[in-house]
């Protein structure tokens, strides 16, 4: 059993910018949830048109690929439903009109929590550059959770389309450089694992890859107590 003591949400929605974040950022702590009775649903903001280091690359097919790869990781940990927005990959914008579609989602489903990128972070653990669509992914889903979805005269359509407003209790961020809640996933690392190998078409050699996760994992786990772990900034929203 877990030792974090964490509780399991009744309805968990996912905010990422592309096929495999969700793998490598939360895939443990939502197998999790799933197995202690969670339900999920992925909402993709891009079919990752761009994740390609081929110039002749034929995008239309790479689209079908990353997209299948998407669904099969999903099922790998037991999360049914995954949706896309269609938005161009390496151009998502924070703008009005993709926050109206992700407050949508939110008031459609109704989650307890959400979880997306940190979009406050633009070196993760000065190791990397953040992607600019993760941070306007997050910022775009942080902004439709507070104050959009909870205020019912935002968006008024929805409420006249029978929609009502949403008030979620909780992001986890994921990427963060400011963890407040370390998630013990000993029991799901390789789920995670297996889930990330899905995304074959992302990697040159999928057993470096596997490796620095679960050597991530463990690192972060062993400063908790923990076999692995991954960490989230969490921020619980008044109700």
């Amino acid at each position: 059993m877990p030792d974090d003591k964490l509780p399991t949400p009744d309805r968990v929605l996912v905010v990422a910018a592309h096929p495999d974040d969700i793998e490598f950022g939360a895939a443990g702590t939502i197998a999790r949830w799933v197995g202690e009775g969670a339900t999920v649903r992925y909402l993709l903001v891009t079919r990752g048109d761009k994740g390609s280091d081929d110039p002749n690359a034929n995008v239309e097919a790479l689209v079908g690929v990353r997209e299948r790869e998407q669904r099969s990781a999903a099922a790998e940990i037991g999360v049914e439903r995954v949706d896309y927005l269609d938005e161009p990959d390496g151009q998502v914008e924070a703008s009005l009109r993709l926050r109206e579609r992700i407050t949508h989602a939110i008031r459609a489903f109704r989650p307890e929590v959400v979880m997306t990128h940190d979009p406050t972070v633009l070196f993760v653990n000065n190791e990397w550059v953040n992607h600019p669509d993760h941070r306007a992914v997050g910022q775009v889903t942080v902004d439709a959770v507070f104050p959009t979805a909870r205020d019912p005269l935002n968006f008024r359509e929805h409420l006249d389309a029978g929609l009502e407003a949403w008030k979620v209790a909780e992001l986890f961020l994921w990427s963060t450089n400011e963890a407040n809640q370390i998630v013990d996933i000993g029991a799901t690392l390789e789920r995670k694992v297996a889930a990330l190998a899905h995304h074959a078409s992302q990697f040159r050699s999928f057993d470096e890859i596997a490796r620095w996760v679960r050597r991530r994992s463990e690192e972060l786990g062993e400063r908790a107590g923990y076999r692995a772990a991954e960490g989230f900034r969490r921020v619980t929203l008044a109700r």
